[in-house]
């Protein structure tokens, strides 16, 4: 019987588990590689196939999940997907043998498609009819190699799964809701679902809010948290507990189940038995009690439950009014927070330019890689106390998926409107034994996923900035960067400093080719040394070298009086081209920083 009239006739199919897991505990080796166990140690591997079987499932997913040519050498991985799919064809007769194809991520030197087409190809030769993409992150490739199946093989069937977390994103920041909608309208995938990451319970959740499934829709959930003894991955999630979340699983509209990381024949046993009615079917939970949630019996008499926090939250942004006025330029001004514990200096200092009636302040985010007071607590701190916009800058470098996600939730329950979202500056050589770097994303897909939480989590949303460096060599890379950053979300950019020609051609460019809001990036010069610290150790900074000439033999008062002619000469250049004006406070002088507002104000530009 062929696997499409198989569904027809079945309420359900039900799939195997985990080979990984299992298979090393078993073997009681937890370092083994389970795809070369194919060919080192095969009948241990069909023994599985067969245990599966035996408590219920009629799918089996081939031993094959890594074998693609990042992990194995091609020759080795040609073997191992031979001998992986004929393993499960001959220990099980009767099961639908699913060729299991992990995820490929992208890389500089490889192709994602034609690493999909080699391993595809080697299963295609096998006679393999029904392929698994698992575990995915991402749709990259995947509508491009389902095409390519369906034009070699017809009758293929193709099932497309996908990893979430618990927050409806992939690990990659996608929001799965988004990759299932795309998959399912590609008339090349039979089936989509998810798989991984998520335990029985966080993966319920998830499918009765993506209820009622549409098509033919998996489920294949891990069988709990897992835990760490010995140097073993173990997972403790009770079998018959599992089978419960999947009965309910299949009473939302599931029909394609199984099982990831952690479930073994037991939990496919347990699976089988509730969904045939042996144990209840449906999994009520209670809603916590008061005292449980931790809630109060009512909202406090000052909160006025008509009034929504997006509401609240546009009313407090009159940055953003200003920068979508096309008769204003407003002044985002960055401060840097404090090397220590000390915030009297940077109060005065942000004291000082609300004075001065600068519209937003902007925070770097531990600038060069060097520790400093963090910058989202230091815009809560200026939003309240002054009451002033702010624009705290967000890096990949020290936060991974959840820190971030944490850390945007704060903000938006403080009230922050605006997030400027950047790769961070790479740690110095000498500090990378001791202090590590994360770099879940990069600046990109940080803007993505942020976007997928303003659409999906968030009450109210962020005006998402982006970083634009005026001043590489090539500009159209750059530029190419930006516009993929407005695609993911973006909605305006603060440039790098404009202090060439070059860069003020490219600020040029970029007013004609970006649909944001651009801030143009003004940096006082104070001294001819700052000028080549500037060149020389800041990237993303060029100075022309006639600005420089300029500060020779300058003191202190002639230095500030070039930075503010210098400053003003470059607002009066990229005013045409800019929606505001950006300037960096060069070593905490905010009395410099008020003088060149004033002049450009002088000027007529804002």
């Amino acid at each position: 019987m062929k696997l499409r009239e198989y569904l027809k006739n079945n309420p359900r199919l039900i799939f195997d588990g985990a080979m990984g897991i299992y298979y090393a505990s078993r073997t009681r080796d937890s370092h083994v590689d389970c795809e070369s166990a194919n060919l080192t140690n095969p009948d241990e591997i069909a023994d599985i196939h067969r245990a599966y079987r035996q408590a219920g499932c009629r799918a089996l997913k081939t031993n094959t999940y890594r074998a693609n040519r990042l992990s194995y050498p091609e020759a080795s991985c040609r073997e191992i997907i031979r001998k992986g799919f004929s393993l499960a064809r001959e220990a099980v007769a009767d099961a639908f043998v699913f060729a299991d194809i992990g995820p490929i991520d992208p890389s500089d030197d490889r192709d994602v498609f034609e690493e999909y087409r080699f391993v595809v190809d080697c299963f295609l030769d096998c006679g393999a009819e029904y392929f698994l993409f698992e575990t995915l992150g991402t749709n990259i490739a995947v509508h491009e190699i389902a095409a390519y199946i369906r034009n070699r093989c017809p009758e293929a069937f193709i099932l497309v799964s996908f990893a979430p977390q618990p927050d409806g994103f992939t690990p990659k920041g996608y929001l799965v809701s988004e990759l299932l909608s795309e998959s399912r309208a590609d008339p090349n995938i039979d089936a989509t679902g998810l798989n991984c990451v998520c335990g029985g319970r966080e993966m319920l959740e998830l499918v009765r809010k993506l209820a009622p499934l549409e098509g033919l829709f998996a489920v294949m959930p891990c069988a709990g948290y897992p835990s760490v003894r010995g140097n073993r991955t173990f997972f403790d999630g009770d079998p018959a507990y599992f089978g419960m979340q999947m009965a309910e699983m299949h009473h939302l509209g599931a029909k394609i189940l199984g099982g990831c990381c952690g479930t073994q024949p037991e939990h496919i046993a347990a699976m089988v038995s509730a969904l045939s009615g042996k144990v209840p079917m449906r999994v009520n939970y209670p809603a916590p009690s008061i005292g449980e949630a931790g809630l109060s019996e009512a909202a406090p008499s000052s909160v006025d439950p008509s009034v929504s926090n997006s509401a609240a939250k546009e009313a407090s942004d009159p940055f953003w009014a200003k920068l979508c006025d096309p008769a204003l330029r407003p002044f985002a001004v960055e401060l840097d927070p404090p090397a220590n514990a000390d915030v009297a200096k940077f109060m005065s200092g942000a004291w000082e330019l609300r004075g001065a009636g600068v519209d937003m302040i902007t925070i770097a985010d531990c600038p060069v890689a060097r520790a400093r007071m963090d910058s989202s607590l230091m815009a809560c701190k200026l939003h309240r106390e002054l009451g002033i916009p702010v624009l705290p800058h967000m890096t990949c470098r020290d936060r991974n998926l959840n820190a971030t996600q944490a850390l945007l939730m704060g903000l938006c329950a403080e009230g922050i409107s605006n997030v400027l979202l950047v790769t961070g500056d790479p740690l110095p050589a000498a500090s990378r034994d001791e202090v590590k770097t994360v770099y879940n994303f990069n600046s990109r897909r940080l803007i993505r996923y942020v976007d997928g939480l303003n659409r999906s989590a968030l009450p109210s949303p962020f005006h998402i900035f982006a970083a634009l460096n005026l001043n590489v060599r090539n500009f159209h890379v750059q530029l190419e960067m930006a516009q993929a950053k407005e695609e993911n979300g973006a909605v305006g950019f603060l440039t790098q400093p404009v202090l060439t020609e070059q860069a003020l051609e490219n600020l040029i460019l970029a007013r004609n080719t970006l649909q944001g809001k651009i801030l143009g990036g003004i940096m006082p010069v104070v001294s001819r040394k700052n000028a080549l610290f500037m060149n020389s150790e800041i990237a993303g900074i060029t100075i022309d070298e006639k600005v420089i000439k300029l500060y020779e033999n300058a003191d202190r008062a002639r230095g500030e009086e070039l930075a503010v002619s210098i400053s003003t000469e470059v607002a009066r250049r990229i005013a045409p081209y800019i929606d505001g004006f950006y300037i960096i406070t060069p070593f905490g002088r905010t009395s410099l920083v008020t003088r060149i507002m004033e002049s450009i104000r002088n000027e007529g530009l804002c």
